[in-house]
């Protein structure tokens, strides 16, 4: 049996499609397994580094402006496409694949398109509660398109050919209890918030959570707080910190680094979690089963973080603040309500994991052997 799981661009798109790429490994061995990318982005460390073979195309984004720039660089994706086209055949003609994957990025459209002309069963996984655009060019043409939300059904012209899988996450989200979490972190009966922006953080909301600690600070600090800056911030906010009046190291409880590497044990350990609403994180919310708060990215394509967390909303699963005129009193306003409200936040608990599929990885595995059988 031969698979190709085309994705890239974000780790998003990339950490699914390896983890069910470890499963066929585990469980078919005989399986020729092959990766698709995009040159010169993550896939090229995160792929070879699981032992995947990867090919990779030339491609680019496209710029909806009007600009004399934007024309200019939609007419060089354009014809990265016609390019990308033509390797995406030669890689079928030489790979003879029984089924092709999609996990999102402009890098899983060529294979995705040219395995549908070519008679090949194709299936893309949409992580966002709305189609993205590459799902959306392929979607009439995927044998199925499997999604994260039950909601997300009524946005496609055929929903028989629609499953809900949702997203797979590290095992360690699934499994890590409370309270082998906090002994592992060191931790007592005193709350303990989370804050993170993403790997690179966010500019606007930085700045806000360094007033945040210092409305923690003037409270006393009533909580053990973990912040995340990103790279980017890493580089100027424990300056702002200092501007604000904050010394960190005369108060412990606040606990500024640049990346959480255990996130899966402070998302077990902790009582609430300040983020974003990419899709990868709020999969990784639910299966923690971790009450939040989403603040929605404003900066992305088609305001898709917004719309992921409006469904987590609706089904008393996150409360979402919007970004626009969102100030550091209010959100700590917001989180010390949430921290003092117990029934709340175990509502909030029960819901997320009512959300969460378990067996994602397992769901879309199925799915890949049936296709095969195809």
């Amino acid at each position: 049996m031969n698979i190709v799981f085309t994705c890239g661009g974000t780790a998003g798109h990339i950490n699914p499609a390896i983890s069910v790429a470890n499963l066929l490994r585990e469980r078919k061995p005989e399986t020729n397994i092959l990766f698709v990318g995009a040159e010169g982005e993550m896939e090229a460390d995160l792929v070879p580094r699981e032992g995947f073979r990867l090919e990779t195309l030339t491609i680019s984004s496209y710029n909806r402006k009007l600009t004399p720039k934007a024309i200019h660089h939609n007419l060089v994706t354009l014809k990265n496409l016609q390019q990308a086209q033509r390797k995406a055949r030669q890689i079928i003609r030489d790979f003879q694949p029984d089924v092709i994957v999609g996990t999102g990025g402009y890098a899983s459209f060529p294979m995705l398109h040219q395995g549908a002309k070519h008679g090949i069963p194709t299936a893309v996984h949409e992580a966002n509660a709305m189609p993205g655009l590459t799902t959306r060019m392929v979607a009439d043409s995927a044998t199925r398109i499997m999604v994260c939300f039950s909601e997300s059904k009524a946005h496609y012209k055929h929903p028989e050919r629609v499953q809900v899988v949702g997203m797979p996450v590290r095992q360690a989200f699934l499994y890590t209890t409370r309270a082998e979490a906090r002994k592992r972190l060191g931790l007592s009966d005193e709350p303990l918030l989370i804050s993170a922006w993403g790997s690179l953080g966010a500019r606007e909301m930085n700045k806000r959570m360094a007033d945040f600690l210092a409305l923690e600070v003037q409270d006393g600090c009533p909580w053990h707080h973990v912040h995340a800056t990103g790279s980017f911030g890493w580089r100027w906010m424990p300056d702002l910190v200092k501007e604000k009046g904050v010394e960190l190291s005369a108060h412990p409880e606040l606990d500024m680094r640049e990346y959480i590497h255990n996130m899966p044990d402070l998302m077990a350990a902790a009582d609430l979690i300040i983020t974003r609403a990419g899709a990868s994180s709020l999969n990784e919310i639910e299966a923690a089963g971790t009450p939040c708060i989403i603040v929605p990215s404003p900066n992305v394509t088609d305001n898709h973080q917004e719309k992921n967390a409006r469904v987590l909303e609706r089904n008393g699963a996150a409360v979402v603040l919007l970004e626009q005129g969102l100030t550091a009193q209010a959100l700590y306003d917001t989180a010390k309500e949430l921290l003092a409200d117990a029934p709340k936040r175990r509502a909030m608990r029960d819901n997320l994991q009512k959300m969460s599929v378990v067996d994602s990885a397992e769901r879309i595995y199925n799915t890949i052997l049936e296709l095969a059988k195809q």
